[in-house]
């Protein structure tokens, strides 16, 4: 007989109500100021300690935070959690990649969409990328973090923590030159139809 998993639907909705409004709100504000205006108020050098931090930050957003993911699932013996996590880990990277180099694999990142890059930030070190600009995939990743911690981890603090972080890891693209804010917006609406979907697939095939 396959074991229920007690999945937190109510935490989940209110992080996903949460997370669009803030995706919501970004892409009005990419609109209303303009796309590369709202870059710019973002893009602020803030110091070299600041540079720093987010040139190594980022990578928090990165794919190899499923790695670890999957090792506390079988640590904790949640193995019924798979369906969530691997659809979720799937769908997130299909529909960015979809989008990045089949839908708009020309989108310009502000790498080659300024003319004067003096006014542009851009860290030392970093190396930036030049088109498939839209959406952001370490946002993506990052905000899926978030959804799945509200699926799944009991303590609200973990799931604050969590959200703060992604909240990082999207300014860290725009800080580091390597995203408009637009594409955070997408990131974050792509983290939400991913666990959604993924959360329907764990449903039919792993129980919660």
């Amino acid at each position: 007989m396959r074991a229920t998993i007690n999945l937190n639907t109510k935490r989940f909705f209110v992080a996903t109500g949460i997370s669009l409004l803030l995706a919501v709100v970004i892409l009005y504000l990419s609109f209303a100021i303009g796309r590369k205006e709202f870059f710019l108020l973002l893009n602020t050098d803030l110091g070299s300690a600041v540079d720093l931090f987010f040139q190594y930050f980022t990578f928090m957003g990165d794919g190899i935070l499923w790695v670890l993911w999957l090792i506390w699932i079988f640590r904790t013996k949640r193995k019924q959690l798979l369906p969530l996590i691997l659809a979720s880990f799937a769908l997130t990277t299909i529909f960015t990649q979809v989008f990045k180099y089949f839908i708009l694999p020309d989108e310009l990142r502000p790498s080659k969409a300024f003319d004067d890059l003096s006014q542009v930030h851009f860290v030392q070190g970093v190396t930036v990328h030049a088109t498939s600009s839209f959406p952001s995939g370490h946002t993506a990743t990052a905000f899926t973090f978030v959804l799945l911690f509200a699926l799944t981890v009991k303590r609200v603090d973990t799931l604050v923590l969590a959200f703060i972080v992604a909240v990082l890891v999207g300014y860290s693209r725009v800080y580091l030159g390597q995203h408009f804010p637009l594409d955070l917006g997408g990131g974050i609406i792509v983290a939400i139809f991913s666990v959604s979907l993924a959360y329907v697939v764990q449903k039919r095939y792993g129980g919660g």
